[in-house]
């Protein structure tokens, strides 16, 4: 066989081809260390703040956040998750998965707005719209982070080409709704082996602490209307029945455990004074660290409503809005995000962004911490808040960690508007980056290393017990829609 030059000259090029590609893999085999990672949500950054901001200008309450739920379900779908919409008869709730196999990992994400917290972010109290929702417990900045590191996570499950499930939880109405509650009665979370999730907050830290479990309920009294000085013997005050109720559990407060909360508003007391009311509604909260106390506290505020009511000649009814147990911590899995944390570190203000903090301090009370706590990461800290979320029955059905974010100025207190105006602008971006950042380096160690689970798994069986067995005062109630109307 006679080789011509050409001939030469192709086969030269043919071979110098097979040995490139043996020696560069193709694209779909490269792989992505943590480097790459976090990179890859610094590249999006500009994309997450802008989701961001316009979930914090919807401002959607509890069970109404049919934009901001859209927002996010937008990005996930984009990015090639699978959707189901509208689970667990809630339609604001939805997941998102990619994958398959184990382990199943959880990404939890909330959006809810507070009601009356409208504010610019602006370091003035300012109020968009007069007794509008604001983010003051920055929930636009938690579904944003938990998006962003979903995300995140699948491009490295794909690059490194790994097994396992990773399921977004699009979660409404932790505010009062409970919504996760209703997520897990439908089985949502049944095959999940971890749970990793953030919060806003003024430092940066993993989360080592419990919460207080938490019933909330609208009692509503009906009597009859006449006219309050022609015939008042012919009526019978709805509103007589919340104050008798209001007065006899205000007594009960001091035969209560003291680290139980009871808090509640009038929601409607009636129309015109001229008018006894045919209808009045009490807005309660119960509050302590042991949901099996609590029960009992429950129950005798519900029999200080029946007893109003006898004694008022009115009728009552109660619509249960809301019951979720307190957090159960899990310190494996605190400890391992405390460690990716302090990777990440925090982050330094600009001197615009300092000169928000200082003016926004001028108007917090109380001894307040450094205000380049921003910059620092806290050891994690025991013991119980004084707050309540639907997380805390998630944390009794699977090993769950959280971590704490500076998405607010140092001193700034939840449900406040001075964290809808941080929650606004750069500072509570920076917050969120280094939430998304250690939510996803957490889960790529769950995913790496099968012996984080067990361990994790055994501290949680070691928590609940032998006996354990979950359950929810909400049994088979639907989900309160309208709680926020």
């Amino acid at each position: 066989m006679k080789l011509t030059l050409e001939g030469l000259r192709a086969w030269g090029l043919a071979v110098m081809a097979m040995l490139l590609a043996l020696a560069i893999p193709p694209a779909s085999a490269q792989t992505m260390d943590a480097n790459a990672v976090l990179a890859s949500i610094d590249r999006k950054a500009a994309a997450y703040r802008d989701v961001a901001l316009r979930i914090w200008s919807f401002a959607e309450v509890g069970y109404q956040e049919a934009r901001s739920s859209a927002l996010l379900q937008d990005q996930l779908r984009a990015a090639g998750f699978t959707m189901s919409t509208g689970v667990a008869e809630i339609p604001t709730a939805f997941t998102a998965t990619w994958g398959s196999g184990k382990p199943v990992i959880g990404i939890i994400g909330e959006f809810d707005a507070l009601p009356g917290l409208s504010q610019a972010a602006e370091p003035e109290r300012h109020a968009l719209v007069a007794e509008g929702a604001g983010h003051g417990c920055g929930h636009h900045l938690f579904g944003t982070a938990a998006t962003a590191s979903a995300i995140a996570l699948k491009e490295w499950l794909i690059a490194n080409q790994r097994s396992g499930t990773l399921r977004f939880y699009g979660t409404p109405a932790e505010e009062g709704g409970a919504g996760k509650v209703y997520m897990l009665r439908a089985g949502l979370f049944d095959d999940v082996d971890a749970v990793v999730t953030m919060h806003p907050g003024d430092r940066n830290a993993a989360s080592a602490s419990s919460t207080l479990a938490n019933i909330t309920g609208k009692f509503r009294f009906r009597g009859l209307s006449a006219h309050a000085s022609t015939a008042p013997d012919r009526g019978r005050s709805a509103l007589d029945g919340v104050e008798a109720m209001n007065a006899m559990v205000n007594l009960m407060r001091e035969h209560v455990p003291s680290d139980a909360r009871i808090h509640y508003v009038i929601t409607n007391g009636g129309r015109a004074p001229n008018v006894v009311p045919d209808f009045a509604e009490s807005y309660y909260y119960a509050r302590h660290n042991d949901m099996r106390v609590l029960e009992g506290i429950w129950e005798r505020i519900n029999n200080a409503a029946r007893g109003a009511a006898m004694g008022t000649g009115t009728t009552m009814e109660l619509e249960l809005t809301g019951a979720v147990w307190n957090v159960l911590p899990n310190t494996y899995l605190t400890g391992l995000m405390q460690q990716n944390l302090k990777r990440i570190g925090g982050y330094e203000y600009t001197p615009a962004e300092r000169q928000f903090a200082e003016a926004v301090r001028k108007t917090l009370d109380g001894e307040l911490p450094p205000i380049d706590s921003a910059n620092s990461v806290f050891t994690p800290e025991a013991g119980i808040g004084s707050a309540s979320t639907d997380l805390g029955d998630v944390s009794w059905r699977v090993p769950t960690v959280q971590l704490t974010a500076a998405t607010w100025v140092p001193g700034t207190p939840a449900h406040s508007w001075q964290a809808v105006a941080a929650g606004g602008m750069s500072i509570g971006i920076k917050g969120m980056l280094v939430a998304a950042k250690s939510m996803t380096l957490t889960a790529m160690d769950l995913f790496t290393d099968p012996s984080h689970l067990v361990k994790a798994r055994a501290e949680f069986d070691q928590r609940r017990g032998p006996n354990f067995k979950y359950t929810t005062r909400l049994a088979d109630r639907k989900p309160a829609l309208d709680y926020r109307k």
